[in-house]
């Protein structure tokens, strides 16, 4: 069985400053290595979304400061032409759009959908787990990532928790994100010493071998008797010796950290979905400064890409004067494991809203059926740049490099959902403007991976293309992508929402 942990008062008040002080000087690092550039702005987002739900509100929070509305689809719409809006579902799938001034029900949608999810340890349910004298964590594994790449990082937890606001019956409840700041726990690998074939060979076991290291017995203990004799005779944080279900579930020690951190008592912690996080910062880094080094560039260097696009290309009423479309942007959840799931691609979240919108200026059922017809959708989602160690596990002739610009991916059996038609659209956009562009297809004797492209294009009759920008290290805690293709993955995207409607004019194909 586990010990009952409490932290000592003081604990609590060098953790905060501690918290605090790291905050400020990690905010200060990322604006000094970048505040006008795009790739600095990136690694802002990066640096504030260590978890779905974190990228969605730090989305929001751009979308605000932009003129975006906050709609909700529990109510009504009041929708205007030349107008900009957004709503989130779950608080981990986000969609924004703006319509243009000259837009009628049934003209089509400029969309780009990324996602915001990131293969991850997830916490389990019931946490707690106690074993040889440490308390550990209890996570389960979340999408496919490079589990080895997690073993001796200084790691973290973040997500989001259910809280309660008062009792009885006039308890209400409410969801807050969270993220401690500082380490609190690590995965450490097993010494040679004891296993002098692990470098013959490392199979990691995700039951037995990812659980995290919190604290040792002992040591929490002895926290417990000093917290118990705290200043008013009474324990720390721990309301007088009560428990919840919750502190049964998880280390007490964990419980109290994280109510530290957002200021309630651990017995108002009703639930939560919390994920271990690094706690390495962000950064542009690389001896010319030309590398982005980060966790969940995979896809959050998407998401951003696209976000920023959108709110750049309707920075003002008059860059939607002439804009006969909605242009959109929708970052989906759960990706990484199929998208099948109420907020994912795989869910008529995006289809909703496109029916929304062409309801509200019209009653004709038809018009929908139109407007998808007249819509383009670019799957935004990392590509496999070219690994100078491994070049035989690209195809000879499509070969993505860094700073090359964004990539196409093509599949004849349809895991991407790209054309020649679309293809052929986007390809035309960054000519007209010089931006570079690349072409990715997989190794006819290997397996290739797929995105939401092919899910979206399929559930609504959108046509697709399937682009990303190049990376390395995907899947890693620790992944890399050039500072070029986070500018060229902008301008790009950005000329598309702007160029669209024009080219597309000119273009006859079920003729």
């Amino acid at each position: 069985m586990g010990l009952k942990q409490t932290v000592t008062l003081t604990q609590l008040q060098t953790y905060n400053s501690r918290t605090r002080n790291r905050r400020g000087r990690s905010s200060d690092q990322s604006m000094a290595k970048g505040e006008c550039s795009v790739a600095g702005d990136l690694i802002n987002f990066l640096n504030a979304s260590p978890t779905a739900f974190h990228a969605v509100d730090e989305a929001k929070r751009r979308l605000k400061v932009a003129g975006y509305e906050q709609i909700f689809e529990r109510g009504d719409w009041n929708l205007q032409a030349g107008k900009k809006y957004f709503f989130t579902r779950n608080y981990s799938t986000i969609v924004a759009f703006a319509i243009g001034k000259k837009y009628v029900a049934g003209n089509g949608f400029h969309i780009v959908g990324a996602h915001t999810d990131s293969p991850c340890l997830k916490l389990k349910p019931v946490s707690k787990v106690s074993k040889g004298g440490y308390l550990e964590v209890g996570v389960q594994t979340y999408g496919g990532g490079l589990w080895h790449t997690w073993f001796d990082r200084d790691l973290t937890v973040a997500g989001r928790m259910i809280i309660r606001d008062g009792k009885g019956d006039s308890a209400s409840y409410s969801h807050r994100l969270v993220k401690i700041e500082e380490p609190i726990m690590r995965i450490p690998t097993l010494a040679i010493h004891l296993d002098r074939g692990v470098n013959d060979g490392f199979k990691v076991n995700a039951q037995t071998h990812l659980a995290p290291v919190l604290a040792t017995s002992v040591k929490a203990e002895l926290n417990k008797v000093v917290a118990e004799n705290g200043p008013d005779g009474k324990s720390i944080l721990t309301d007088g010796g009560k428990s919840n279900e919750s502190s049964q579930k998880h280390h007490s020690l964990l419980l109290q950290l994280l109510a530290a951190q957002i200021g309630c008592k651990p017995d108002d912690i009703c639930d939560f979905e919390l994920q271990a996080c690094d706690t390495q910062p962000s950064i542009i880094a690389g001896a010319m400064k030309e590398f982005v080094f980060s966790g969940r560039l995979d896809n959050l260097c998407m998401s951003f890409c696209s976000l920023k696009a959108l709110i750049d290309a309707t920075v003002s009423e008059k860059s939607l004067e002439d804009e006969s479309g909605v242009r959109m942007v929708a970052l989906f959840d759960h990706e990484e494991v199929g998208s099948s799931s109420a907020q994912g691609a795989g869910s008529p979240v995006m289809f909703d809203a496109l029916s929304r919108i062409t309801s509200f200026f019209s009653s004709d059922s038809q018009l929908l059926e139109k407007a998808i017809q007249k819509s383009f959708l670019v799957s935004a989602d990392m590509a496999h740049a070219l690994h100078p160690n491994y070049m035989d596990k690209h195809e000879e002739n499509h070969q993505p490099k860094l700073h090359g610009g964004l990539v196409i991916k093509h599949n004849a059996n349809q895991r991407y959902a790209t054309n020649a038609v679309t293809a052929f659209i986007f390809r035309e956009i960054a000519a007209k403007h010089n931006i570079p562009v690349q072409d990715f297809v997989v190794r006819n004797d290997m397996p290739c991976g797929s995105t939401i492209g092919p899910i979206l294009a399929s559930g609504t009759g959108i046509r697709t293309v399937d682009i990303g920008a190049p990376q390395l290290s995907m899947h890693s805690i620790r992944e890399m992508c050039a500072v070029d293709d986070v500018k060229h993955s902008y301008d790009h995207l950005k000329a598309y929402f702007e160029e669209f409607t024009r080219l597309d004019a000119k273009i006859a194909v079920d003729i």
